[in-house]
């Protein structure tokens, strides 16, 4: 079975009442983890954006406590879990300071644990992927937004 487009899901919707879209709602919710994520952002959190921000950056300063560092392998796969994590909040937000600045924790906190990440070319690649991937979202921000954010990765570069 073929999924329907977007455009017809939107024609659809306008007909609909409020009831039975009270019901697709709750019953998209409990399919997928990522459905429930999206729409308790959407409820609960876009109106308070900073107040989001905070509750990801609380999550990934727990997850890279808990990183097992017996080794680079364990140690690669649990900062692989992180950024997907991360991402995954990210894309709900679609906010770009929002992006930018989860980004910039990620990085700061991956230079701040031990072992180092500099020793393990992957962990250094995808350290550098994250500061270039904010340095180009810096074109799309207000000047005084892009002029905060660039002292941040300049203090992370050095």
């Amino acid at each position: 079975m073929k999924a329907s487009s977007i455009a017809q899901i939107k024609k659809e919707l306008q007909f609909i009442e409020k009831e039975e879209l009270f019901e697709i709602v709750l019953r998209l919710g409990k399919y997928k983890v990522e459905n429930k994520e999206l729409l308790s952002y959407l409820l609960f959190d876009s109106h308070d954006e900073e107040g989001y921000i905070v509750k990801i950056k609380e999550y990934i300063d727990f997850q890279f406590e808990v990183i097992n560092r017996e080794n680079y392998y364990y140690i690669k796969k649990s900062i692989r879990k992180i950024l997907r994590t991360t991402k995954r909040f990210i894309k709900y937000s679609k906010n770009i300071e929002t992006e930018a600045t989860l980004l910039i924790h990620f990085c700061r906190n991956l230079e701040e644990m031990e072992p180092s990440y500099k020793y393990n070319q992957v962990l250094t690649n995808m350290y550098e992927r994250q500061l270039n991937l904010v340095e180009k979202n810096l074109n799309k921000m207000h000047e005084d937004l892009r002029y905060d954010y660039q002292m941040e990765i300049d203090a992370l570069i050095r």
